[in-house]
């Protein structure tokens, strides 16, 4: 089989993100990715639905989470191993070939709720690998200094794939039912693979390039040698703790690809480090850093009192408040208009001063924003809160984003965005039941400002935290 190398990018020839052609096909190719992802579990849920009961259809709804949550720390650990480009474009491969299998199998028969179920545990279980790869391919196509700009980018994409891949799994059902939905969701996908594969890797940095203090004071390179001890550099140099200098060299000579080494070089006797003991050393790894350790804590406070009011609290408050179904829809438009705002902004701008002092503080009021939303007194009072709500959850979410993608080594990226991704997907969603079922207790105020409070604290960590609160973005 030929294999076609593609050429690293170099930092000499960083453009800004919106302008450069390179990242704007990785842009092209997560935005395809995720439009078929919304069509994807909208064409799931009716299919579910009409197969069998209500109970049976949530079931299906809720399996695939089960692989995701538990294989996700594993699937940081492959994307470090392989490189994120071969693990995304091998998982949107996979995914799109069952997506397509299945949409074959519903227009030749009717399988039933098992075939549905299965496909629900591949994607969850595909997925796994494939979120904390997405989280590391971004190192991959740009510089630090574009790399906040990227996240906005990122951001704005997610919000045009849940406003268009709503209808769009609608428009596919109604054409052709479940079947058509599911085959558009797979063609959809299929868009992602040649962009990815057409995207070229740019070098990473070695141990100690591009590492740029926070504040001006250098707590972060000092940090950063100081989790060497922890299997930072020393590892890395070793080859046998993380693997990333055979990541690197492979990144150089194949866009990206892991490739074999050179004929010339010297045989490597350190045996390569197992994945158990990778996973052990990206963990060590954030728990010793003074940046991502507290950085994660506040992202897993702000999901764990954010989802629960969203998903489920604000369902029961426009049932309570008489608003119907029209009525929280506005609500969840004004929500999602306040979150594009957000990441426009990050993405036209590039970069917002003292990142770290400004997250803080949009946690904060938009803690107060979220406790104010169930005591809104008309339907267009909630409207104009959620919007607030949406720019500074959207705002404080785009900047820990995007610190957390500047402060990581890109060798490490996928462990951390595993663990990232585990709070999300695998905690956050728990506190949805826990919503409702409070809310049938003490109302819908109380749990919303107690969920206020729970985000709250992850704006009080930041303040504590004085090199998360030193924190910038790289310029």
């Amino acid at each position: 089989m030929t294999v076609t190398l593609i050429p690293p990018v170099h930092a000499a020839a960083d453009k800004p993100a919106h302008r450069d052609s390179n990242v704007l096909r990785w842009l092209g190719a997560y935005t395809a990715s995720m439009v078929g992802d919304n069509v994807y579990y909208l064409a799931l849920s009716w299919a579910a639905v009409q197969a069998g009961t209500p109970s049976q259809a949530g079931l299906v709804m809720a399996v695939s989470a089960v692989p995701r949550a538990l294989l996700m720390l594993g699937g940081g650990v492959v994307a470090d191993r392989f490189g994120p480009r071969r693990v995304v474009i091998g998982s949107d491969a996979v995914r799109c070939a069952a997506v397509l299998a299945v949409a074959a199998l519903l227009f030749a028969a009717s399988p039933g709720l098992w075939l549905l179920a299965l496909l629900a545990v591949l994607f969850g279980t595909v997925d796994a690998v494939f979120m904390p790869a997405v989280g590391a391919l971004p190192a991959r196509v740009t510089g630090r200094d574009q790399l906040a700009r990227v996240q906005g980018m990122r951001g704005l994409a997610i919000r045009f794939a849940n406003v268009v891949g709503a209808p769009l799994g609608g428009l596919g059902v109604a054409l052709g039912g479940a079947a058509a939905a599911f085959g558009l969701a797979g063609l959809l996908i299929a868009v992602s693979v040649p962009l990815l594969i057409s995207v070229r890797m740019r070098d990473l940095p070695t141990d100690g390039e591009g590492d740029l203090p926070s504040d001006g004071e250098g707590d972060l390179p000092t940090d950063r040698q100081g989790d060497g001890k922890a299997g930072g550099a020393a590892d890395r140099e070793a080859d046998g703790k993380a693997g990333a200098a055979a990541d690197r060299e492979a990144d150089r000579k194949a866009g990206g690809e892991a490739g074999p080494r050179s004929m010339g070089a010297a045989p490597d006797t350190a045996p390569r480090a197992t994945p158990w003991q990778d996973l052990r050393d990206g963990l060590r790894y954030i728990r010793g850093h003074r940046v991502l350790a507290p950085l994660l804590v506040a992202i897993a406070l702000g999901d764990l009192g954010f989802v629960g009011p969203l998903n489920v609290g604000l369902t029961l408050l426009a049932e309570q408040r008489g608003w119907g179904a029209s009525g929280m829809g506005w609500v969840l438009s004004g929500f999602g208009t306040g979150a594009g705002v957000a990441a426009l902004l990050l993405t036209v701008r590039g970069r917002l001063p003292h990142a770290g002092r400004l997250a803080a503080v949009a946690i904060l009021a938009g803690s107060v924003a979220i406790g104010a939303l169930a005591y809104a007194p008309s339907l267009a009072a909630a409207v104009g809160t959620a919007l607030l709500v949406g720019l500074l959850a959207g705002l404080s979410g785009a900047l820990c984003g995007a610190l957390l993608q500047t402060q990581a080594e890109p060798a490490y990226l996928g462990r951390v965005s595993s663990v990232a991704g585990i709070v999300s997907l695998g905690f956050a969603p728990l506190s949805m039941p826990l919503s409702a079922a409070a809310i049938g207790w003490w109302g819908t105020g109380p749990v919303f400002v107690t969920s206020a409070a729970v985000c709250g604290l992850g704006g009080v960590v930041v303040l504590c935290s004085g090199p998360l609160r030193r924190a910038q973005l790289p310029r």
